[in-house]
Protein backbone atom coordinates (compact mmCIF):
# COMPACT_ATOMS: atom_id res chain seq x y z
CA UNK A 1 0.00 0.00 0.00
CA UNK A 2 2.78 2.23 0.60
CA UNK A 3 4.50 1.74 -2.46
CA UNK A 4 1.18 2.27 -4.23
CA UNK A 5 0.74 5.82 -2.34
CA UNK A 6 4.61 6.58 -3.45
CA UNK A 7 4.42 5.34 -7.01
CA UNK A 8 1.46 7.59 -7.37
CA UNK A 9 3.07 10.63 -5.87
CA UNK A 10 6.14 10.29 -8.13
CA UNK A 11 3.98 10.04 -11.01
CA UNK A 12 2.03 13.44 -9.96
CA UNK A 13 5.56 15.35 -9.64
CA UNK A 14 6.70 14.51 -12.85
CA UNK A 15 3.08 15.08 -14.30
CA UNK A 16 3.34 18.05 -12.81
CA UNK A 17 7.01 19.12 -13.84
CA UNK A 18 6.37 18.40 -17.41
CA UNK A 19 2.94 20.50 -17.68
CA UNK A 20 5.38 23.76 -16.04
CA UNK A 21 7.80 22.79 -18.51
CA UNK A 22 5.44 23.32 -21.86
CA UNK A 23 4.06 26.08 -20.62
CA UNK A 24 5.46 29.27 -21.48
CA UNK A 25 5.10 32.56 -19.43
CA UNK A 26 4.23 36.00 -20.65
CA UNK A 27 8.09 37.20 -21.38
CA UNK A 28 9.17 34.12 -23.30
CA UNK A 29 6.05 34.50 -25.70
CA UNK A 30 6.89 38.35 -25.99
CA UNK A 31 10.08 37.72 -26.83
CA UNK A 32 9.18 35.41 -29.77
CA UNK A 33 7.01 38.00 -31.07
CA UNK A 34 10.11 40.68 -31.39
CA UNK A 35 11.68 38.12 -33.20
CA UNK A 36 8.43 37.31 -35.44
CA UNK A 37 8.22 41.36 -35.98
CA UNK A 38 12.17 41.90 -36.83
CA UNK A 39 11.56 39.23 -39.29
CA UNK A 40 8.36 40.06 -40.49
CA UNK A 41 8.35 39.98 -44.24
CA UNK A 42 4.53 39.69 -45.64
CA UNK A 43 1.30 37.46 -44.27
CA UNK A 44 -2.47 37.61 -45.71
CA UNK A 45 -5.29 37.37 -43.79
CA UNK A 46 -8.87 37.11 -43.63
CA UNK A 47 -11.68 37.26 -41.20
CA UNK A 48 -14.49 39.11 -39.97
CA UNK A 49 -15.18 42.12 -37.88
CA UNK A 50 -17.84 43.88 -35.83
CA UNK A 51 -18.78 47.40 -34.75
CA UNK A 52 -20.91 47.54 -32.33
CA UNK A 53 -20.72 51.35 -32.23
CA UNK A 54 -24.56 51.79 -33.61
CA UNK A 55 -27.83 50.76 -32.38
CA UNK A 56 -27.27 47.73 -34.15
CA UNK A 57 -23.45 45.49 -34.76
CA UNK A 58 -22.48 46.56 -38.25
CA UNK A 59 -20.30 43.22 -39.48
CA UNK A 60 -17.99 43.43 -42.30
CA UNK A 61 -15.29 40.81 -44.04
CA UNK A 62 -11.63 41.94 -43.89
CA UNK A 63 -8.53 40.84 -46.07
CA UNK A 64 -5.48 42.29 -45.30
CA UNK A 65 -1.98 41.84 -46.89
CA UNK A 66 0.66 43.39 -46.01
CA UNK A 67 4.90 42.79 -47.45
CA UNK A 68 7.20 44.36 -46.55
CA UNK A 69 8.65 47.04 -46.50
CA UNK A 70 5.65 49.45 -46.86
CA UNK A 71 2.76 47.78 -48.63
CA UNK A 72 -0.66 47.11 -47.76
CA UNK A 73 -3.68 46.35 -49.23
CA UNK A 74 -6.89 46.12 -46.76
CA UNK A 75 -9.99 45.48 -47.92
CA UNK A 76 -13.63 45.86 -46.40
CA UNK A 77 -17.27 44.06 -47.72
CA UNK A 78 -20.37 44.26 -46.25
CA UNK A 79 -21.76 41.69 -47.84
CA UNK A 80 -25.32 42.35 -47.27
CA UNK A 81 -25.66 45.76 -48.74
CA UNK A 82 -22.74 44.84 -51.86
CA UNK A 83 -20.86 47.75 -50.23
CA UNK A 84 -16.67 47.25 -50.88
CA UNK A 85 -13.82 49.72 -50.21
CA UNK A 86 -9.86 48.72 -50.58
CA UNK A 87 -7.14 50.97 -48.58
CA UNK A 88 -4.20 50.27 -50.57
CA UNK A 89 -0.88 51.76 -49.33
CA UNK A 90 1.90 51.62 -52.28
CA UNK A 91 4.99 53.54 -53.51
CA UNK A 92 2.75 56.47 -54.73
CA UNK A 93 0.81 56.99 -51.15
CA UNK A 94 -2.74 55.72 -49.60
CA UNK A 95 -5.66 55.04 -51.52
CA UNK A 96 -9.10 54.84 -50.67
CA UNK A 97 -10.57 52.67 -53.00
CA UNK A 98 -14.60 52.12 -53.86
CA UNK A 99 -13.87 50.20 -57.22
CA UNK A 100 -18.50 49.81 -57.20
CA UNK A 101 -18.37 53.79 -57.68
CA UNK A 102 -15.54 54.42 -59.84
CA UNK A 103 -13.77 56.68 -57.25
CA UNK A 104 -9.83 56.62 -55.83
CA UNK A 105 -9.17 59.10 -52.93
CA UNK A 106 -5.38 59.74 -52.15
CA UNK A 107 -3.78 60.69 -49.30
CA UNK A 108 -0.38 61.45 -48.64
CA UNK A 109 0.79 60.63 -44.88
CA UNK A 110 2.30 58.03 -42.44
CA UNK A 111 -0.46 55.63 -42.60
CA UNK A 112 -0.56 53.08 -40.96
CA UNK A 113 2.88 53.77 -39.32
CA UNK A 114 1.64 56.52 -37.29
CA UNK A 115 -1.62 55.22 -36.43
CA UNK A 116 -2.80 51.47 -34.75
CA UNK A 117 -4.92 49.38 -36.52
CA UNK A 118 -6.95 46.38 -34.91
CA UNK A 119 -6.88 44.18 -37.94
CA UNK A 120 -3.19 44.53 -38.63
CA UNK A 121 -0.50 42.05 -36.90
CA UNK A 122 2.57 44.93 -36.60
CA UNK A 123 -0.28 46.84 -34.35
CA UNK A 124 -1.35 43.67 -32.29
CA UNK A 125 2.48 42.98 -31.29
CA UNK A 126 3.20 46.28 -30.69
CA UNK A 127 0.27 46.66 -28.07
CA UNK A 128 2.04 44.32 -26.28
CA UNK A 129 5.32 44.68 -26.52
CA UNK A 130 4.96 48.14 -25.19
CA UNK A 131 2.81 47.21 -22.48
CA UNK A 132 4.80 46.78 -19.49
CA UNK A 133 1.51 45.93 -17.36
CA UNK A 134 0.05 43.49 -19.69
CA UNK A 135 -1.97 40.93 -18.69
CA UNK A 136 -1.10 36.94 -20.14
CA UNK A 137 -3.16 34.07 -19.85
CA UNK A 138 -3.08 30.36 -21.55
CA UNK A 139 -6.16 28.46 -22.84
CA UNK A 140 -5.71 25.50 -24.99
CA UNK A 141 -4.85 26.68 -27.99
CA UNK A 142 -4.11 30.31 -27.51
CA UNK A 143 -2.11 33.07 -25.46
CA UNK A 144 -3.95 35.70 -24.34
CA UNK A 145 -2.86 39.35 -23.90
CA UNK A 146 -5.14 41.82 -22.16
CA UNK A 147 -3.69 45.23 -23.04
CA UNK A 148 -3.65 49.22 -23.31
CA UNK A 149 -5.37 49.83 -26.78
CA UNK A 150 -2.94 51.85 -28.75
CA UNK A 151 -5.19 53.77 -31.28
CA UNK A 152 -6.65 57.42 -33.27
CA UNK A 153 -9.78 56.79 -31.01
CA UNK A 154 -9.75 57.76 -27.51
CA UNK A 155 -12.96 56.28 -26.73
CA UNK A 156 -11.14 52.19 -27.65
CA UNK A 157 -9.74 51.69 -23.77
CA UNK A 158 -8.11 48.10 -23.74
CA UNK A 159 -7.35 45.43 -26.04
CA UNK A 160 -7.88 41.34 -25.31
CA UNK A 161 -5.33 39.57 -28.06
CA UNK A 162 -5.65 36.29 -28.98
CA UNK A 163 -2.64 34.53 -30.43
CA UNK A 164 -2.32 30.96 -32.32
CA UNK A 165 0.55 29.00 -30.09
CA UNK A 166 1.97 27.02 -32.45
CA UNK A 167 3.18 30.61 -34.73
CA UNK A 168 1.63 33.30 -32.76
CA UNK A 169 -0.71 34.37 -35.89
CA UNK A 170 -3.85 36.26 -34.70
CA UNK A 171 -7.12 34.09 -34.11
CA UNK A 172 -9.20 37.26 -32.39
CA UNK A 173 -8.99 40.66 -31.22
CA UNK A 174 -11.46 42.40 -28.58
CA UNK A 175 -11.02 46.20 -28.26
CA UNK A 176 -13.25 47.86 -25.41
CA UNK A 177 -14.04 51.29 -23.93
CA UNK A 178 -13.52 52.48 -20.40
CA UNK A 179 -16.63 50.42 -19.94
CA UNK A 180 -15.31 47.10 -20.96
CA UNK A 181 -18.05 47.29 -23.42
CA UNK A 182 -16.53 45.57 -26.63
CA UNK A 183 -16.52 48.30 -29.49
CA UNK A 184 -14.70 46.65 -32.08
CA UNK A 185 -14.61 42.75 -32.43
CA UNK A 186 -12.14 41.17 -35.40
CA UNK A 187 -12.32 37.21 -35.39
CA UNK A 188 -9.53 35.53 -38.07
CA UNK A 189 -10.30 32.33 -39.96
CA UNK A 190 -7.43 32.15 -41.86
CA UNK A 191 -3.51 33.95 -41.23
CA UNK A 192 -0.91 32.90 -43.12
CA UNK A 193 3.06 34.51 -42.44
CA UNK A 194 5.39 34.50 -45.52
CA UNK A 195 2.45 35.11 -48.19
CA UNK A 196 3.93 35.35 -52.19
CA UNK A 197 2.02 38.30 -53.69
CA UNK A 198 1.78 39.48 -57.36
CA UNK A 199 2.82 43.23 -57.61
CA UNK A 200 -0.64 44.03 -59.14
CA UNK A 201 -2.12 43.04 -55.44
CA UNK A 202 -1.15 46.18 -54.05
CA UNK A 203 -1.31 48.69 -57.59
CA UNK A 204 -4.37 50.87 -57.85
CA UNK A 205 -5.46 50.65 -61.20
CA UNK A 206 -5.28 46.87 -60.86
CA UNK A 207 -7.50 47.09 -57.56
CA UNK A 208 -10.27 49.31 -59.30
CA UNK A 209 -10.61 46.94 -62.53
CA UNK A 210 -10.79 43.99 -60.40
CA UNK A 211 -14.52 45.08 -59.52
CA UNK A 212 -16.81 46.60 -62.69
CA UNK A 213 -18.41 49.65 -62.22
CA UNK A 214 -21.99 50.94 -61.47
CA UNK A 215 -24.75 51.11 -64.23
CA UNK A 216 -23.48 54.14 -66.68
CA UNK A 217 -20.00 53.98 -65.70
CA UNK A 218 -18.91 51.02 -67.98
CA UNK A 219 -16.01 52.20 -69.86
CA UNK A 220 -14.63 55.34 -67.98
CA UNK A 221 -11.45 55.90 -66.14
CA UNK A 222 -11.51 56.00 -62.32
CA UNK A 223 -11.44 59.23 -61.16
CA UNK A 224 -8.10 59.94 -58.93
CA UNK A 225 -9.08 63.08 -56.67
CA UNK A 226 -5.04 64.68 -55.91
CA UNK A 227 -4.02 68.02 -55.09
CA UNK A 228 -3.70 71.15 -57.38
CA UNK A 229 -0.52 70.77 -59.26
CA UNK A 230 1.09 67.46 -57.93
CA UNK A 231 3.13 65.36 -60.01
CA UNK A 232 4.55 61.63 -59.05
CA UNK A 233 7.28 63.65 -57.94
CA UNK A 234 6.08 65.91 -55.91
CA UNK A 235 6.56 65.62 -51.79
CA UNK A 236 3.98 66.13 -49.81
CA UNK A 237 4.26 66.50 -46.16
CA UNK A 238 2.98 64.01 -43.66
CA UNK A 239 -0.24 63.57 -42.17
CA UNK A 240 -1.61 65.62 -45.01
CA UNK A 241 -4.55 64.17 -47.41
CA UNK A 242 -6.52 65.14 -50.32
CA UNK A 243 -9.86 67.21 -50.15
CA UNK A 244 -12.36 66.41 -52.80
CA UNK A 245 -13.26 70.74 -52.66
CA UNK A 246 -11.26 73.15 -54.99
CA UNK A 247 -10.61 74.34 -58.04
CA UNK A 248 -9.53 71.74 -60.55
CA UNK A 249 -10.77 68.37 -61.38
CA UNK A 250 -7.50 65.82 -62.07
CA UNK A 251 -9.13 63.28 -64.14
CA UNK A 252 -7.42 59.89 -65.44
CA UNK A 253 -9.10 60.30 -68.37
CA UNK A 254 -7.10 61.36 -71.37
CA UNK A 255 -5.04 62.61 -68.56
CA UNK A 256 -7.25 66.12 -69.30
CA UNK A 257 -7.76 68.77 -66.45
CA UNK A 258 -10.83 70.05 -66.17
CA UNK A 259 -11.66 73.74 -64.50
CA UNK A 260 -14.57 73.69 -61.80
CA UNK A 261 -14.22 77.08 -61.03
CA UNK A 262 -14.58 78.68 -57.47
CA UNK A 263 -16.08 76.38 -54.75
CA UNK A 264 -19.92 76.29 -54.99
CA UNK A 265 -21.30 77.59 -51.84
CA UNK A 266 -24.34 75.37 -49.95
CA UNK A 267 -28.04 76.83 -51.06
CA UNK A 268 -31.39 76.30 -50.19
CA UNK A 269 -33.61 75.27 -52.92
CA UNK A 270 -37.03 76.16 -53.59
CA UNK A 271 -38.25 72.71 -54.36
CA UNK A 272 -37.70 68.90 -52.65
CA UNK A 273 -33.96 68.41 -51.45
CA UNK A 274 -33.94 65.23 -53.92
CA UNK A 275 -34.14 67.25 -56.75
CA UNK A 276 -30.42 68.07 -58.23
CA UNK A 277 -29.10 69.67 -61.34
CA UNK A 278 -31.61 71.21 -63.64
CA UNK A 279 -34.00 70.00 -61.38
CA UNK A 280 -33.82 66.24 -62.10
CA UNK A 281 -34.12 64.09 -58.79
CA UNK A 282 -31.66 62.03 -57.70
CA UNK A 283 -33.11 58.81 -56.58
CA UNK A 284 -30.18 57.19 -54.92
CA UNK A 285 -29.85 59.99 -52.55
CA UNK A 286 -30.74 59.05 -48.84
CA UNK A 287 -30.26 61.30 -45.92
CA UNK A 288 -28.34 59.30 -43.33
CA UNK A 289 -27.78 60.85 -39.26
CA UNK A 290 -25.90 59.64 -36.90
CA UNK A 291 -27.77 57.26 -34.24
CA UNK A 292 -25.10 58.10 -31.12
CA UNK A 293 -25.27 61.19 -29.53
CA UNK A 294 -22.66 62.41 -27.40
CA UNK A 295 -24.19 63.15 -23.42
CA UNK A 296 -26.61 66.30 -23.17
CA UNK A 297 -26.43 66.52 -27.12
CA UNK A 298 -29.88 66.87 -28.72
CA UNK A 299 -31.00 68.03 -32.64
CA UNK A 300 -31.65 71.27 -33.01
CA UNK A 301 -32.96 71.84 -36.78
CA UNK A 302 -32.47 70.33 -40.68
CA UNK A 303 -31.84 72.40 -43.48
CA UNK A 304 -32.34 71.08 -47.40
CA UNK A 305 -29.63 72.35 -49.19
CA UNK A 306 -28.27 72.32 -52.89
CA UNK A 307 -24.41 71.94 -52.57
CA UNK A 308 -22.46 72.53 -55.90
CA UNK A 309 -25.67 71.41 -57.67
CA UNK A 310 -26.15 68.46 -55.76
CA UNK A 311 -28.64 67.41 -53.32
CA UNK A 312 -27.85 67.83 -49.31
CA UNK A 313 -28.98 68.38 -45.98
CA UNK A 314 -27.51 70.51 -42.87
CA UNK A 315 -28.46 69.00 -39.48
CA UNK A 316 -27.29 71.21 -36.65
CA UNK A 317 -27.17 69.93 -33.13
CA UNK A 318 -26.91 71.71 -29.69
CA UNK A 319 -26.35 71.36 -25.98
CA UNK A 320 -23.19 69.98 -24.38
CA UNK A 321 -21.44 70.15 -27.64
CA UNK A 322 -22.62 72.12 -30.13
CA UNK A 323 -21.71 70.71 -34.28
CA UNK A 324 -23.02 70.74 -37.53
CA UNK A 325 -23.23 67.71 -40.01
CA UNK A 326 -23.38 68.26 -43.78
CA UNK A 327 -24.45 65.24 -46.09
CA UNK A 328 -24.39 65.94 -49.95
CA UNK A 329 -24.41 63.71 -52.84
CA UNK A 330 -20.80 62.60 -53.76
CA UNK A 331 -19.97 63.56 -57.92
CA UNK A 332 -16.52 64.12 -59.22
CA UNK A 333 -15.04 66.83 -57.67
CA UNK A 334 -12.07 69.17 -57.88
CA UNK A 335 -9.49 68.84 -55.97
CA UNK A 336 -7.30 70.85 -53.66
CA UNK A 337 -4.48 70.48 -51.23
CA UNK A 338 -5.63 71.05 -47.14
CA UNK A 339 -3.25 69.67 -44.49
CA UNK A 340 -4.90 67.19 -42.57
CA UNK A 341 -4.67 64.04 -40.31
CA UNK A 342 -6.14 60.23 -41.38
CA UNK A 343 -9.02 59.51 -38.93
CA UNK A 344 -9.51 55.45 -39.40
CA UNK A 345 -13.17 55.05 -39.22
CA UNK A 346 -13.56 51.37 -39.00
CA UNK A 347 -15.06 51.15 -42.55
CA UNK A 348 -13.28 53.81 -44.38
CA UNK A 349 -10.81 56.87 -43.78
CA UNK A 350 -11.87 60.28 -42.63
CA UNK A 351 -9.46 63.79 -42.82
CA UNK A 352 -9.48 65.99 -39.92
CA UNK A 353 -8.57 69.16 -40.64
CA UNK A 354 -8.67 72.20 -38.10
CA UNK A 355 -9.02 75.78 -38.61
CA UNK A 356 -5.71 78.25 -38.10
CA UNK A 357 -7.66 81.34 -36.85
CA UNK A 358 -10.35 79.23 -34.54
CA UNK A 359 -10.50 75.96 -32.66
CA UNK A 360 -13.10 75.02 -35.65
CA UNK A 361 -12.34 71.38 -36.94
CA UNK A 362 -13.87 69.39 -39.51
CA UNK A 363 -13.94 65.51 -40.47
CA UNK A 364 -14.96 64.61 -43.74
CA UNK A 365 -15.35 61.22 -45.26
CA UNK A 366 -16.76 59.47 -48.64
CA UNK A 367 -18.73 56.49 -47.91
CA UNK A 368 -21.03 54.68 -51.15
CA UNK A 369 -21.94 57.78 -52.78
CA UNK A 370 -22.40 60.49 -49.86
CA UNK A 371 -19.83 62.80 -48.71
CA UNK A 372 -20.18 63.74 -45.03
CA UNK A 373 -18.73 66.95 -43.09
CA UNK A 374 -18.80 67.07 -39.32
CA UNK A 375 -18.08 70.39 -38.04
CA UNK A 376 -17.32 71.85 -34.48
CA UNK A 377 -15.36 74.07 -32.44
CA UNK A 378 -16.01 72.07 -28.93
CA UNK A 379 -16.43 68.72 -30.32
CA UNK A 380 -13.59 66.41 -28.97
CA UNK A 381 -11.91 64.04 -31.72
CA UNK A 382 -12.98 60.97 -30.01
CA UNK A 383 -16.58 61.86 -29.66
CA UNK A 384 -16.85 63.55 -33.44
CA UNK A 385 -15.39 59.29 -34.64
CA UNK A 386 -18.25 58.09 -32.56
CA UNK A 387 -20.59 60.38 -34.49
CA UNK A 388 -19.11 59.49 -37.81
CA UNK A 389 -19.03 55.73 -37.20
CA UNK A 390 -23.01 55.63 -36.05
CA UNK A 391 -23.64 57.61 -39.08
CA UNK A 392 -21.76 54.67 -41.35
CA UNK A 393 -24.00 52.03 -38.81
CA UNK A 394 -26.82 53.45 -40.46
CA UNK A 395 -25.62 53.32 -43.73
CA UNK A 396 -24.83 49.14 -43.33
CA UNK A 397 -28.72 48.91 -42.59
Amino acid sequence: MRRMIWTVAIVLCFSIVLSACGTKDAESVVKELDKVANNLESYQGSGTMTLHTGQQPLEYQVEVSYQQPQYYRIKLTNEEKGITQIVLRNDEGVFVLTPKLNKVFRFQSDWPQNQGQVYLYQTLIQSIIVDGSRSFAVNDDAYVFDVMANYNNGSLARQKIWLNKSDLSPVQVEVSDTNASVLVDVKFDSFKFGQKFDKNVFETEANMNAAPPTSGENGEEPTITTPEGQTDETVVPDDQAVEGEGKKNESAVDGEEQSSGEEEEATTPDDDASTGVDGIKSEDFVVLGPTYFPEGVAQKDTTDIVYGGSPGQITRYDGAYSYTLIQTEQKDQAASFTPGTIIDLGITMGELTSSENDNLQTLTWTYHGSQFRLTSDNLPESEMTKVAQSVLGEMGK
